[in-house]
Parts: structure tokens; sequence; C-alpha cells
């Protein structure tokens, strides 16, 4: 496959199920997280088949444009560092199944629970951007501000809202799916993490 054709394969894929989902409830109920469903069935696919599919276009489309403008260059990234594109595509659907996992064993006894969304996978695309470009600039809403600083903006963020609960958002799988794809970078680049350290270093003032 050529170069971010994988981004793109992903995306595809995603659309075309969340769109099918929109239209057909059933199938949306067969990939949704549903911890009771999955802890008494054993159905733990679910772990990776609901990131699939989405709530809305509204959650579709945010997610799909995120994973599109920031993989393309991970996935790029992994490349240029002498990693195969096929663990960018593994860190992304393990991100997903990772950032389940707590929502999954925190609400495996609540039947009313339910989470879709690939949120999980596309927070670990964007932090294994925080990894190779931590100075790189982002802009949300509009302001601008380096990679590294939203990364521990993100993360405090998600883990505080978490705790604090009564939201409709899986805090959750953002925190546990940003860690994850860190991480996993750091311990898949062959220089085991002396990229982002240099990188770090090379705080950019005055440029």
């Amino acid at each position: 496959m050529g170069l971010i054709a994988f981004t793109i394969t992903v995306v595809i894929i995603t659309v075309l199920l969340s769109i099918a989902a929109f239209n057909d409830s059933r199938l949306a109920d067969k990939l949704i997280l549903w911890p009771a469903r999955m802890h008494k069935a054993k159905e733990y696919y679910r772990l990776l088949s609901s990131g699939f599919i989405h709530a809305d276009w509204m959650h579709l489309i945010f997610n799909m444009l995120a994973l599109f403008s920031i993989g393309q260059f991970v996935e790029l990234a992994f490349v240029a560092s002498g990693i195969t594109p096929w663990l960018y595509v593994f860190m992304y659907l393990a991100g997903i199944v990772v950032a389940s996992l707590p929502s999954f064993y925190k609400h495996r006894e609540n039947p009313y629970y339910r989470s879709l969304g690939a949120s999980g996978g596309v927070a670990s695309v964007l932090f294994s951007s925080v990894y190779f470009s931590p100075w790189a600039t982002i802009r949300i809403f509009f302001i601008p501000m380096p990679n590294i600083l939203f990364a521990v903006l993100y993360l405090v963020y998600s883990a505080y809202m978490s705790k604090r609960g009564g939201s409709t958002i899986n805090h959750d799988a953002h925190f546990w799916g940003a860690v994850w794809g860190f991480v996993f970078t750091l311990a898949i680049e062959p220089s085991h993490g002396l990229v982002f350290l240099e990188s770090i270093k090379a705080l950019p003032i005055g440029r």
C-alpha cells in the first residue's frame, strides 16, 4: 500500500460502517460497546467494533477529520523512522480496545451504559504525533499551542472529567487511548525515546 493509504483505508471503513449503523439500529446494537451484555454473553469483539460506529454525523466527521489530518503525519513518521505502517494500524486498533477496557470494567454491571466512537484510536494517533513532533503547533478553537502543552492539558482535563462524571462523553477512552499511543510509539520507535527527548531539548524559542 502507498503512503498514507492505511489512514485513508481506516477512515473509509469507519465512515461506511457508521453510515450503515445510522440506518440500521440492529447493526448499531451488535457493534456498540455494551459492557453488561459483554460481561454475560462474552461479546468481547465490541471492545473493537464500537470504534467503527458513531452517535451522529457530527461525532463521525469530527473524529474522521482529526484522524485524517493527524494520521497522515503519523503514518509518514512511522515509515521515516523505519517502522512498518502495519504497526501504525495496530496502534490505532489496539488504542480503541485499550481505551474501551476501563469503561467495560467500570460499567460491566450497568445494563444501561453504552459507548461508541473512534475517540480512543484517534487519541492514540494524536499522542503518537506528540512523540514525533512535540513543538508542532496545534489549533484548539483557533488558539495555537504546541503539541506538548496540548497533550498535558488534554490528559489533565480527561482525568478530571472522568473523575467528575455526569457526562455522556467517554473521557476514560480519551485518557487511556492517549497514554497508549504515546507509550506504544516510544516502545517501537528505534531510538526508544531519544528522538522525543532531543526534540524537547530543542525548545523553539526565538525561532
